[in-house]
């Protein structure tokens, strides 16, 4: 059974708009910054494109991460993330 701070975390950012799919690409560069400068556990990182006017950039984070990923890079959301 997995224990609680074994869990990943998925945190997202939403971007709108016309300028959305390379703000959300440029954004990504930043999180695998972080993820190096931080030296995190996990080294996901990706963006998407869910339509002309909506992409989103994530980061997965080990559950015992979170607190100091979030406060760090203020997302707005965040999910369990399931390989």
């Amino acid at each position: 059974m997995e224990k609680i701070l074994d869990r990943k975390i998925k945190f997202i950012w939403d971007f709108k708009g016309p300028a959305a799919a390379k703000t959300a690409e440029h954004y990504e560069k930043h999180l695998q910054e972080y993820v190096l400068n931080e030296e995190l556990k996990f080294d996901t990182t990706g963006f998407g494109h869910l339509s002309d006017m909506h992409s989103i950039a994530f980061l997965v984070v080990a559950e015992f991460e979170m607190i100091q990923a979030r406060d760090d890079l203020k997302p707005h959301r965040g999910e369990l993330y399931l390989d």
